[in-house]
């Protein structure tokens, strides 16, 4: 009997770490011309921006990050040409860094950002 409900709470103890659940977080981003420092509609060649994203609660453990472009507005006479990318990811945020080149003129770019991470 003591070996079966020995088993029990190895079974309860292997279950609940097995099951534990991603703590996720998320939110939105956009550069734009209202962001200090915008350059990606003017001149020539590569152009980047980058933006600091704070988690609304710091993660126990570096999380994985995901990102989603939602709208792009790009001049007509141009190829869209960019890159998003995160950069520098913490336990308490990232930085979003945000791409153009050659001719390209990007006028805003907006998204979605998902972090989320294994619990300790």
């Amino acid at each position: 009997m003591k070996k079966l409900i020995a088993l029990f709470v190895v079974f309860i103890a292997l279950s609940s770490t097995a099951f534990s659940q991603s703590i996720v977080q998320s939110g939105t981003w956009t550069v734009n011309p209202s962001v200090a420092g915008y350059n990606m509609d003017k001149n020539t060649g590569e152009r980047t921006m980058t933006v600091d994203v704070e988690f609304p609660k710091p993660f126990d453990t570096k999380p994985t990050v995901v990102l989603a472009v939602t709208q792009i507005d790009t001049d007509k006479d141009s190829n869209s040409r960019y890159n998003v990318e995160a950069i520098s990811v913490s336990r308490d945020g990232f930085t979003l860094k945000v791409r153009t080149w050659a001719d390209s003129k990007v006028y805003s770019l907006s998204g979605y950002w998902m972090a989320h991470a294994e619990p300790k």
